[in-house]
């Protein structure tokens, strides 16, 4: 048996206004993409900002149906469209901002297990790893080097 370590690092800043200028521009995004999220069922409203490699930013936000695990999530959208809309043109960042019209979300929220995989998949795609930054509604922000810091393990065409 052999034990091995797992580490991740993050920079957590104080609140939007301590990011750089770049990524608080993109997260700015990312809450005007959360204001348009379509949210009747959770009342969880999640939006997304992606830079890619050739200047453009592409949003998502969740989309919910009343078949409930039909929607998707605002970083699925975001990566889904930004792959159909500019294929080959590489991630360079991602900004997430969450909140609810039911309870102030004051922690970062980062992106959920299916979201993970599916960042890491364009991730591992492009051979070339992107930072995400993510928060709530207001409070900190976590900044992160890579999807897959948050995913040690992934899961890829490898094992196939």
């Amino acid at each position: 048996m052999k034990e091995i370590k797992i580490a991740a690092s993050a920079t957590l800043y104080k609140d939007i206004n301590e990011l750089p200028t770049e990524d608080k521009m993109l997260m700015h995004k990312a809450v005007e993409a959360r204001e348009k999220a379509y949210a009747p069922y959770s009342k969880f409203h999640v939006g997304a900002a992606l830079l890619l490699e050739n200047g453009e930013i592409v949003l998502g936000n969740n989309q919910e149906n009343a078949a409930y695990p039909s929607g998707l999530c605002a970083e699925r959208v975001a990566v889904f469209y930004a792959g159909a809309t500019y294929p080959g043109v590489k991630i360079m960042k991602l900004a997430i901002s969450a909140s609810s019209t039911t309870t102030k979300v004051d922690k970062p929220i980062g992106p959920c297990g299916a979201c993970r995989q599916s960042l890491s998949e364009y991730e591992i795609k492009q051979k070339q790893p992107f930072p995400l930054i993510f928060m709530g509604e207001v409070g900190e922000v976590v900044k992160t080097a890579s999807l897959l810091s948050l995913l040690p393990f992934s899961f890829d065409s490898s094992y196939l």
